[in-house]
């Protein structure tokens, strides 16, 4: 586990640029400015802020960013922080929703080691520097699995048919893994692509929090790899992992 100010310190990072976040998107919508148009600056402003904050209270570290040119040299970095500066850029652009996030994780020394997910539009940040006791086991209704509500996966369709489960729509991936940290939804199963940026920060904040967290074969999650593509994820109850996993293994292959 790192050192407490770790976590700290994603936690303000996150919240940071979740609070410029909010700044952009009120002036955008006072101005009639949505679409592409908002994404673009949601992305910016997030961007700089978390860029600026790192440079100056991290300037030692390495940074994996969506919206940065990726510098190899963190292959060699001992500290390297993942982030997603806005995850949800469509729901971002559409006035009045909520489900969007950003995304703050530090990886060292082969694990992630801090993370914390903003939900700035609800007032919300979920972190590895205060977990939360994991959410109640699944009372035996049928599951409640979060699934992209513009890409879901083909598979997922068939996966909730034969689980006999519910699916339940929404944006940012980070909203969708917090969902089930907070016990909104049972499961987030994705395999329709994604990069380390997507996954790190929620996985790092559920495994704080007690879920299971790994790849849809059940393979472990890794981060700081050359190629950042890391194209699926599952986070879910412990207790329903192996019969996720196995319902699984029968609809992607």
């Amino acid at each position: 586990m790192s050192p407490l100010e770790d976590h700290l310190a994603a936690t303000s990072l996150a919240q940071l640029a979740g609070a410029r976040l909010l700044e952009v998107r009120a002036k955008a919508e006072r101005d009639g400015v949505t679409g592409s148009q908002a994404k673009d600056l949601g992305d910016q402003a997030a961007q700089h802020a978390l860029a600026d904050a790192l440079s100056a209270r991290f300037p030692g570290d390495a940074v994996l960013s969506e919206e940065a040119a990726d510098d190899h040299a963190r292959l060699d970095a001992d500290r390297v922080w993942i982030i997603d500066p806005l995850d949800g850029t469509r729901e971002f652009s559409e006035p009045g929703r909520d489900d969007w996030a950003v995304h703050v994780a530090l990886w060292a020394g082969g694990e992630l080691v801090a993370g914390a997910v903003c939900l700035p539009a609800r007032a919300t940040t979920y972190s590895t520097a205060a977990p939360l006791s994991v959410a109640p086991e699944p009372d035996g209704g049928p599951l409640r699995l979060a699934v992209s509500r513009s890409r879901p996966p083909e598979f997922v369709g068939r996966l909730g048919e034969q689980l006999g489960a519910r699916l339940v729509p929404m944006g940012s991936a980070g909203v969708k893994a917090m969902s089930v940290v907070s016990g909104g939804c049972d499961a987030y199963v994705h395999a329709g692509g994604q990069f380390e940026w997507d996954s790190a920060a929620p996985v790092a904040v559920a495994r704080a929090h007690g879920l299971h967290t790994s790849r849809v074969d059940g393979s472990k999650l890794r981060y700081n790899n050359r190629d950042p593509w890391l194209p699926d994820l599952l986070v879910c109850h412990p207790a329903i992992a192996d019969h996720l996993l196995t319902t699984l293994a029968s609809n992607l292959t």
